[in-house]
């Protein structure tokens, strides 16, 4: 395995840009580099450089194990980090920096980055199925029209189902038109900007910044419900832009009348236009999007293996996760992406049939659950009485071990847990297997059915 530094942390950056929020990933992780990498016997010591010392504790808190797996799977060698302080250097003067607004990029040269809008999430590049036709021909309805068609207009579905994608679709177009300023942002970054401007005494800056734009485009508005003084701010902002003729587009995991804590003002405010949900992707829709990602990448992918993916992976975010694997693999064994590669991939198991058999996330939730009679938000949910934790803790297990996903990604996928709960489980469980027979036996029992089940 070479050690070039800088192709190994940009294709890290692309796994963790799929498995991280975009405030995260743009405050948090985008700034980071792989400074030098040391062999010590049996793994490397990687040395990943932070532009602050706080941003250095958050990552060592929070995604270690998740960079860590990153660096893994990209190098197949165990990794040790040693985050270390080393500052990106600037060419603006001081008080360009001081005048800069919060959450926003450095380049004030290009107005799609002043946005913050990802190059790729376009209309050329969405995908339209029956999941989600109604949704895209209400947000092209906004682009054409941005402030009197549909305003606002109020996007909700599930994890990675293309919500932020359209919404910054309708930015592009608002740009490309020249109509005027847009601004994207989550419902975090909105609620920690104006924490930064009260603190500093300096919500007029704040105020103008998300005001004077001709979209605002809110990602994860729920965020913002149950904080009093952050929903006041973001009414008189919503009446604002309204009064100048601006659009906002907001998305929601649910639509308004099901966010809890949210204001009754604002709940109004929020149906006042046109809500549209965007559902799970279908088989047609995920092979769509692997070809329209694979292009992206710059590389054309057999129908017949995006066909293969789609089969087995549900998720959008997993399919993009996927894809950059596969992609990766090809290019560092200089191999062609074919069926039998994604077969390998994903893990196929050979049942008594001869019947190939992959193994996908959901498969094994759905398993568990009826295994031990359980619903599935049950095993994702809060509940801590014993007829749940074990089952959950096995589903953990099984996650980890089997499928090898990683620490975070188990702990996502289970209710949002951390990677430490996860691993406490799979510990836990590999522990009973060593000690009771009948412990071993029940799992044993789960892995058959989910082999040959269909």
């Amino acid at each position: 395995m070479d050690r070039d530094v800088t192709r190994i942390w940009k294709t890290v950056l692309e796994g963790m840009k799929v498995a991280v929020s975009a405030g995260t990933f743009n405050t948090l992780i985008r700034q980071t580099k792989l400074v030098a990498i040391a062999d010590s016997g049996d793994r490397w010591i990687c040395e990943v450089g932070c532009s602050s010392g706080m941003t250095k504790t958050l990552l060592e808190q929070r995604f270690y194990g998740q960079l860590a797996e990153e660096l893994k799977r990209v190098t197949e060698k165990d990794c040790e980090i040693r985050f270390i302080i080393s500052p990106q250097r600037s060419t603006r003067n001081p008080q360009e920096e001081k005048d800069l607004p919060l959450f926003t990029e450095r380049d004030d040269s290009d107005e799609v980055k002043r946005a913050r809008l990802r190059s790729e999430f376009t209309f050329d590049n969405y995908a339209v199925s029956g999941s989600n036709q109604m949704a895209h021909a209400a947000a092209m309805a906004v682009a054409r029209k941005p402030g009197t068609a549909y305003n606002p207009l109020f996007i909700y579905g599930g994890v990675g189902v293309g919500k932020t994608h359209l919404m910054q679709a309708v930015g592009h177009a608002v740009i490309e038109r020249g109509e005027g300023p847009v601004l994207f942002c989550t419902g975090e970054e909105f609620t920690n900007d104006l924490v930064m401007g009260i603190r500093n005494k300096d919500t007029d800056r704040v105020r103008g910044k998300y005001r004077k734009v001709k979209a605002l485009l809110i990602d994860d508005v729920q965020f913002i419900a149950g904080k009093a003084s952050v929903q006041e701010e973001f009414f008189h902002t919503f009446n604002s832009i309204g009064r100048e003729g601006g659009q906002i587009i907001m998305t929601s995991d649910k639509p308004p009348g099901e966010i809890s804590k949210l204001e009754e003002r604002l709940r109004s405010r929020f149906g006042a236009g046109m809500i549209v949900d965007v559902g799970p992707a279908d088989f047609e829709l995920r092979t769509a999007i692997l070809l329209i990602k694979a292009k992206q990448r710059g590389q054309e992918l057999a129908m017949d293996v995006a066909q293969a993916i789609a089969s087995y992976i549900e998720g959008v975010r997993e399919l993009e996760g996927f894809l950059m694997r596969i992609t990766s693999e090809a290019e560092v064994k200089k191999e062609p992406v074919t069926v039998e590669m994604v077969e390998r991939l994903l893990k196929i198991s050979q049942p008594a049939d001869g019947q190939a058999r992959i193994v996908t996330p959901n498969e094994v939730i759905n398993l568990i659950a009826n295994y031990y009679g359980l619903g599935v938000q049950q095993l994702k949910g809060e509940r801590r009485t014993k007829a749940v934790v074990w089952p959950r803790q096995i589903l953990m297990h099984l996650l980890r071990t089997d499928l090898k996903l990683p620490l975070e990604e188990v702990g996502r996928l289970i209710g949002g847990r951390d990677h430490t709960t996860v691993m406490h489980a799979d510990k836990k469980v590999v522990l009973a297997m060593q000690t009771d027979q009948a412990v071993h036996n029940q799992i044993g029992d789960i892995k058959k059915k989910l082999l040959t089940s269909r």
